[in-house]
């Protein structure tokens, strides 16, 4: 199925929410249950321990890095304008990995809204105003999945580096990659 497509009073067409949006919900759930899996089975020592691998960054630093993206979306939603760069960088997130746990529960339950404009503001250089880019939430929401699946690659190279712990064989593997893989395996 494609986009379904209304017409407003102005006559212009609105996306509405549909398969395809859903689908994506049911993505970023799925992920965030590997993540959280993951967080069930790596000791807590070890969910802050720096690695070398990581250029001595932690997995709890990246999956608080995650999980404030998808808040400053849902605070960008509400005043309509998102910008990365404003994350809190919570100690709390990075170093209690219950905590962080709660917190992807928390988003996935959270986050079937309706699509809205949205502005991104983001500083891409060092130049003092930010550029403000039209964007809206349905496309925010899929930039976020595809940065959270970048992060558990490196989630898992941290794993890898720190000690054995189960992940899932797709665990950090994009979708599009896992696609390519089964189809070159027929």
């Amino acid at each position: 199925m494609g986009i379904a497509n209304t017409k407003n009073v102005s006559g212009t067409k609105t996306i509405t929410m549909n398969k395809q949006i859903v689908h994506l919900q049911e993505a970023i759930k799925n992920t965030f249950g590997q993540i959280d899996g993951m967080l069930h089975h790596l000791p807590a020592e070890q969910y802050s321990m720096p690695s070398n691998i990581l250029f001595n960054a932690t997995i709890g630093q990246h999956v608080r890095h995650v999980i404030e993206l998808f808040q400053e979306l849902f605070a960008g939603y509400e005043t309509g304008t998102v910008n990365y760069e404003k994350r809190k960088r919570d100690y709390k997130i990075e170093t209690d990995k219950h905590f962080a746990s709660q917190l992807l529960e928390s988003i996935v339950s959270n986050m079937a809204k309706q699509d809205r404009e949205l502005i991104l503001e983001a500083g891409f250089d060092n130049s003092v105003e930010p550029v403000r880019l039209h964007t809206n939430y349905y496309r925010e929401l899929a930039y976020n999945f595809e940065h959270t699946i970048h992060h558990m690659a490196l989630i898992r190279a941290g794993i890898n580096d720190l000690g054995m712990v189960p992940l899932s064989e797709n665990f950090g593997i994009a979708p599009a990659t896992i696609k390519y893989r089964q189809a070159c395996a027929q």
